[in-house]
């Protein structure tokens, strides 16, 4: 009955939102920095194809990259300092894109004060806890919705999953495996730009963390703190080309982050795999399906109908990797003056869980509770 429901509301949301088209379009300012982390996946080019917002100027520190940016939205204006932009075109939404996010906090400041309705921005949220503090009681303070593009935590089907679970579909939940891409990034860097997808995904079904304990390495050895280095895309400094963390959650079920450099094992995908007692559900990220059951030696997709149905949502693909789905959803919390489904609390919780990683190193390795008492990056 809980799934009816949630489906009826998507539809009735989305038809909602093009019943409104010939209202005047919410006006969009996109952000991005060529050269440092550029326009993420997409976050600047998904506003042409949305009929509610129209995109009225970029805003590019690099003046290459602005003019063919600029060009590439249709010819909007063009602004070499984003704090100009928003104060002259004063957005709807700002279209934060910048893929290293060492701007994230400045940029989300400058768009709050200048009177933003909204916010779309690239994941990862921010660079500590401490930005993360102040984000959220800004947009609270200013009533800003803010939606974090952690894309997959606004597919229809997680409510499926969830329903299954409850249901005992996979026995008793007893973990959750997160992995990264483990490519050349794994370990810190991994962490960092892609475990959080998985950590998003995770706490849906298993609350908050609670504590975290981490073991990293360095080829094999333990990291020390010679280790420590700078990353790449500005997340700050980071250790380790292997990394396997444990948290215990509020909902008592324990997540599993593993991560090592070059090594990608074959049936563990990027994303989170739900463990039962009878049986796995894998969450893998910016896929279709993103849900698939393992039980009983068989695969099985999940869509938002159920085990192994067709998916009666014809633009699922566009919900899941386009950013549409968590766009719909910006627009509608706006509409409805509530959160995004992945808003700013919900990215602290993801940056939470990464900086918990580097602060058990920091504290030799021990078990640290959550929320962390120190909210500045702990490896500064």
């Amino acid at each position: 009955m809980k799934l009816r429901v949630f489906l009826v509301a998507l539809v009735l949301s989305v038809a909602s939102l093009q019943a409104r088209t010939d209202e005047r379009p919410l006006t969009v300012g996109v952000i991005g920095h060529t050269g440092q982390g550029n326009y993420g996946h997409g976050e600047d080019t998904v506003w042409l194809k949305i009929p509610q917002t129209k995109i009225v100027a970029v805003a590019d520190a690099d003046p290459k990259g602005l003019a063919t940016e600029a060009k590439k939205l249709g010819g909007v204006k063009a602004y070499a300092d984003y704090k100009v932009m928003l104060t002259e075109t004063k957005p709807d939404i700002a279209a934060i894109c910048p893929r290293h996010i060492h701007e994230h906090r400045d940029m989300l400041v400058a768009a709050i004060e200048a009177g933003v309705k909204g916010i779309y921005i690239e994941k990862p949220f921010v660079r500590t806890l401490a930005e993360a503090d102040e984000i959220v009681k800004l947009c609270a303070d200013k009533g800003v919705r803010l939606a974090i593009a952690h894309r997959n935590r606004y597919h229809p089907v997680l409510a499926t999953v969830k329903q299954l679970i409850a249901a005992g579909d996979i026995g008793e939940l007893k973990e959750v495996r997160v992995r990264g891409k483990q490519d050349q990034r794994g370990g810190g860097l991994d962490l960092w730009v892609l475990g959080g997808h998985g950590f998003n995904l995770a706490t849906v079904f298993t609350g908050p963390a609670t504590s975290c304990e981490a073991t990293i390495l360095v080829e094999g050895r333990p990291a020390t703190k010679a280790d420590l280095h700078p990353g790449d895309e500005g997340v700050g400094l980071i250790v380790g080309d292997e990394i396997h963390a444990r948290y215990e959650t509020k909902g008592g079920v324990p997540i599993f982050f593993d991560s090592k450099k070059g090594d990608s094992p074959k049936g563990a995908p990027f994303g989170a795999r739900l463990i039962g007692t009878k049986g796995v559900i894998s969450l893998q990220v910016d896929e279709e399906p993103l849900a698939i059951l393992e039980r009983d030696g068989q695969k099985t997709p999940i869509t938002t109908a159920g085990i192994g149905k067709p998916e009666p949502i014809g633009d699922i693909k566009l919900v899941n990797g386009g950013h549409h789905g968590a766009i719909r959803d910006l627009l509608a919390a706006i509409a409805e003056k509530r959160e995004p489904l992945c808003g700013p609390e919900a990215g602290r919780d993801t940056i939470e869980m990464t900086t918990a990683v580097f602060a058990s190193f920091a504290a030799g390795g021990k078990k640290i509770s959550l929320p962390q008492a120190d909210r500045q990056h702990p490896l500064r």
